[in-house]
């Protein structure tokens, strides 16, 4: 006699869907945690960059204070330079890269005894490229031509 409760068939639904709902969300607990990991090497990877393209800038400004001239080129990385008469000084611009899409753009204006810091920030080097042609709305005022 059955005196009615749970049988073992409903047990079983019960813990076959479970194990199933622990099942997916362990999926996609490792798919976050595999996500995250890659964003997190790619930034660590950039940081890297950054600190050895800033290392390498402070190393060619280290030189041009040295040598009391700016050469052409230093490690690598051609040196721009010209005469800023705003300031009144020689300025020089050159750029170290970070990674294959940034770099450390430095412009430093060297005087006869001392050198200020124009810029020194990372850019990102590539250009922006219009790939779509979308048509905008062009608003109300040309929806309804009375």
């Amino acid at each position: 006699m059955n005196k009615g409760g749970m049988g073992v068939g409903s047990s079983s639904i019960m813990l076959i869907f479970a194990v199933l709902c622990l099942t997916i969300f362990s999926l996609i607990s490792l798919s976050v945690a595999q996500n995250d990991k890659s964003l997190v090497d790619a930034e660590t990877r950039l940081v890297v960059g950054y600190y050895e393209a800033d290392e390498l800038a402070e190393r060619i400004l280290a030189e041009i204070l040295k040598s009391g001239s700016i050469p052409g080129e230093i490690y690598g990385v051609s040196i721009e330079t010209y005469w800023d008469w705003d300031i009144e000084a020689e300025v020089a611009s050159f750029a170290c890269p970070i990674s294959d899409a940034k770099q450390l753009n430095v412009k430093i204006a060297i005087y006869d005894d001392n050198y200020d810091i124009l810029t020194w920030k990372m850019w990102d080097g590539n250009e922006w490229e219009n790939i779509l042609d979308i048509e905008v709305w062009p608003g109300f005022e040309d929806m309804f031509l009375w």
